[in-house]
């Protein structure tokens, strides 16, 4: 990853919790928010199942 991947990465985790704290309905954002970011690390190989504390 270069600077500027990083930088992009760190605006969109900054995005999301503006988002989550902005939001009318946290639970449904963050639940929005879980699946994209899910969607996006098993698209890399990555599997979320061992992730999951719950």
């Amino acid at each position: 990853m270069n600077e500027i991947e990083l930088r992009e990465q760190l605006i969109r985790e900054y995005v999301n919790l503006q988002r989550l704290k902005a939001a009318a309905d946290r639970e449904k954002e963050l639940e929005y928010q879980e699946r994209i970011l899910k969607a996006r690390l098993q698209s890399m190989g990555i599997h979320t199942e061992e992730l999951d504390i719950i």
